[in-house]
């Protein structure tokens, strides 16, 4: 029982050693979609502020919903990819 504990304990340092660099990069990316879903909203509430004050009246719900769209698609991107390794 005590090698079949060894071995599980050898084999479990060997999986968190190999998956430590997926880590690093998984956190990198998520940094990055969270900027870009920062910077797309920024975006689009530029447009709409510019369409008010210019008098044009355009739809941006669904630009506003497509960028939400890949906020919520980046977000559980990283959990999911955790949970399958």
């Amino acid at each position: 029982m005590n090698a079949l504990h060894t071995l599980a304990a050898t084999q479990l340092a060997v999986t968190a050693g190999v998956t430590d660099e997926l880590d690093k990069v998984l956190g990198i990316i998520a940094w990055l979609v969270t900027a870009a879903g920062v910077a797309g909203l920024m975006m689009v509430g530029s447009r709409m502020a510019l369409a008010v004050k210019t008098g044009e009246f355009e739809e941006h719900l669904s630009q506003f919903l497509m960028v939400l769209g890949a906020c919520v698609i980046g977000a559980t991107a990283g959990p999911i990819v955790g949970f399958v390794l």
